[in-house]
């Protein structure tokens, strides 16, 4: 009987792998190809998010106003923000209204807006995330920045629509239930 080494073993075990690898990926191409023209959404990237109308009359919106919606459902509170200065995602005519998920990244706590500091903080954790840089976490117990809602101006209606969301929802596997 022949002894096999270690790194022989492994080396053809690895050899089976990825043929076996390439003879799956083979089928499974071929399998979603003839699929596809049957349901679209198979390999769809992005989620069907709603478009929602979350303001009308934007410019009425004073700076450091801030206001509470919904998106993209009931159980997802968020907090839209005139900053007074354009920011990453800003719409509007100054490009300075952002729209951020009001449960904090960390452990999913209410965030409020500090329009003194220009910040969303959290009370419970006293995480920090800046709302000018795309939410991007100052300091504190996060590790991730906070999620944004992604908006639309509507020049002649003089309305923002919520359309879709940038990171992950606290507490969600998907951001569409």
């Amino acid at each position: 009987m022949k002894k096999v080494s270690r790194r022989g073993f492994m080396k053809a075990g690895g050899l089976a792998a990825a043929v076996a690898t390439s003879e799956i990926a083979f089928h499974d191409g071929t399998a979603q190809a003839q699929d596809a023209t049957v349901d679209e959404a198979i390999g769809r990237t992005t989620l069907p998010y709603p478009a929602t109308n979350i303001l009308e009359n934007v410019s009425e919106m004073a700076v450091g106003e801030v206001r509470k919606f919904s998106y993209p459902d009931q159980e997802s509170p968020c907090l839209l923000i005139k900053t007074g200065q354009p920011a990453p995602g800003g719409i509007g005519p100054d490009n300075d209204i952002v729209a951020f998920s009001s449960m904090c990244s960390h452990q999913g706590c209410p965030l409020r807006y500090d329009a003194e500091e220009r910040t969303l903080q959290c009370r419970c954790h006293f995480s920090i995330f800046d709302p000018e840089m795309a939410g991007q976490m100052v300091c504190g117990q996060a590790t991730v920045n906070q999620p944004q809602i992604l908006l639309e101006y509507d020049e002649e209606g003089d309305a923002i629509n919520a359309v879709a969301v940038k990171g992950l929802l606290y507490g969600r596997q998907a951001n569409i239930l």
